[in-house]
């Protein structure tokens, strides 16, 4: 065992259910590159947020692919996108209580505890360090916990819509529309419906459902993770 073991890094433990191996590693997750830089000249946890973007893209494919054995390809992609964002990240931040324990430095001090995009960034960090210290066994049962209400009876999907129109009101200070562009006549057909979603007569995203609402649904997801990857 390594690393000094300070209070923030105990409530990190407490709330991941967790006691690290190596202190170090929650203590570098928890530190933000402003705060890192300040202190020694580091990165912080830019390195552990890179890895554990990876892992947690593993952790939810896994628990999707289980989930949902009748989910094609494109709706279990799109349904990761969708779980994955940033403001779902931010959402399991907060659950976590990160905001009080992200290490901020003079320049984020004021108003970084609220930022999305650093409470984000911190909660992949954690996965990141959880993974070096335990494995992945470790990392998907805090995964499933943390997404459990979402995962569940494929939720994701259904969500997508509000997730995508906030994004649309935010960025663009449009509201999306959707239009049915095809319709099997097929009872029952997985792929009944399909369905585009579009801000301003443009085409953000496209989506097929065995109902209007689930291809809108898969729609919005399709949407939201074109946006996400242009973030």
């Amino acid at each position: 065992m390594s690393g000094t073991r300070d209070a923030d890094c105990e409530a990190l433990e407490q709330a991941l259910g967790y006691r690290f191996r190596d202190a170090s590693l929650a203590a570098k997750a928890l530190s933000h590159p402003s705060y890192a830089y300040e202190k020694d000249g580091t990165r912080g946890n830019e390195r552990l947020e890179f890895l554990g973007d990876a892992v947690l893209g593993l952790a939810i494919a896994s628990l999707l692919y289980g989930r949902e054995p009748d989910w094609a390809e494109g709706e279990l992609t799109r349904a990761r996108a969708a779980l994955v964002n940033r403001r779902s990240l931010a959402e399991r931040a907060r659950s976590l209580g990160l905001p009080a324990l992200v290490r901020l430095g003079r320049t984020e001090a004021a108003e970084g505890r609220s930022k999305e995009s650093i409470l984000a960034n911190c909660f992949e960090a954690v996965v990141g360090a959880l993974y070096l210290d335990g494995g992945l066994a470790e990392v998907l049962p805090l995964v499933e916990r943390c997404f459990e209400v979402d995962l569940a009876a494929g939720r994701t999907l259904r969500d997508a819509k509000t997730a995508f129109q906030e994004w649309a009101h935010a960025t663009l200070r449009k509201t999306p529309s959707y239009h049915t562009v095809g319709d099997s006549g097929v009872e029952n057909d997985a792929s009944r419906f399909t369905v585009e979603v579009r801000i301003g007569g443009e085409v953000f995203g496209r989506g097929v459902g065995r109902t209007k609402r689930a291809a809108e649904a898969d729609a919005a997801a399709a949407a939201l993770a074109k946006a996400e990857a242009e973030l």
